[in-house]
């Protein structure tokens, strides 16, 4: 069904246009939660309104009830984490207060194929130095979105994002922390796949790029040191210094037109 080089799942047109279908779903959702992300709100409302996209889209969840190392099953069909949470905090009765930065991950699946990314929100009006982190988070990942072309090397995107990210540094007179325990990684029939995808290191290492390959690039960057633990609910992952955490994710497809960035509600294409 696939044809494989470096254990990289390689996925036809077709299958990379439902992956577009999956990634879709995702778009929306991401789009209606952070319209609906306010003071007083919960996390648990804002995994309500995903459940809610999935059901009129007729998808299904690529979060809940998922394992990964050992943990209990995940119940969320959302990952909603705020503030020094950096990735997998579960929604629940906890209400957004003014001045949070809450970031929120979501994967839907169409026909057996995944879509995956990620937003950070500001909750009302947040402090300027929150705003900068996430604005600095964003465009690490669009440095690094723009690497994932035919030719290139693996790393090549991983040094995109850190080079975004210090560049960024100099211009602020500020140091942000690189999260080096989690990154990115392959999606396609399964969320996650063949490579693990570092935000920081040396270009033009690792496999080299090829049309059809799908990956998911997710740089998780902090104000403070990025150095983190693991909750005793088994997933929520928060920074050991308690400073504030942002991550923003897309998947996209590799292309012979470029990488086409399957997880926004417009076409994009660099």
């Amino acid at each position: 069904m696939f044809r494989r080089r470096s254990s990289i799942e390689i996925k036809s047109a077709d299958q990379l246009a439902v992956m577009r279908q999956a990634g879709l779903v995702v778009a929306t959702a991401l789009h209606a939660i952070t319209g609906a992300a306010k003071p007083g709100v919960s996390t648990h409302e804002l995994d309500v309104i995903a459940r809610d996209v999935l059901s009129d889209h007729r998808a299904t969840s690529s979060f809940l009830g998922y394992k990964a190392h050992g943990a209990v099953p995940y119940p969320g069909v959302i990952c909603a984490s705020v503030n020094d949470e950096v990735v997998h905090g579960i929604p629940g009765s906890r209400k957004l207060r003014e001045g949070d930065l809450l970031s929120v991950d979501f994967g839907a699946i169409v026909d057996g194929w995944n879509g995956d990314a990620a937003v950070s929100i500001l909750v009302g009006e947040v402090a300027p130095e929150i705003a900068e982190l996430s604005r600095v988070t964003e465009d690490s990942l669009w440095a690094g979105l723009a690497q994932a072309r035919p030719g290139a090397h693996l790393t090549d995107i991983s040094h995109a994002v850190e080079s975004s990210i210090v560049a960024s540094q100099a211009a602020a007179g500020r140091e942000y922390g690189i999260v080096e325990d989690y990154g990115g990684h392959g999606i396609g029939s399964r969320m996650h796949m063949e490579p693990h995808i570092l935000n920081y290191g040396s270009p033009g290492r690792g496999p080299v790029l090829r049309t059809g390959m799908a990956l998911a690039i997710e740089p998780m960057v902090t104000l403070g040191n990025p150095a983190v633990m693991v909750l005793d609910d088994a997933w929520t992952v928060v920074t050991v210094d308690g400073s504030v955490a942002s991550h923003w994710e897309h998947t996209v497809a590799v292309t012979d037109d470029g990488p086409w960035v399957l997880t926004t509600l417009e076409e994009r294409v660099r």
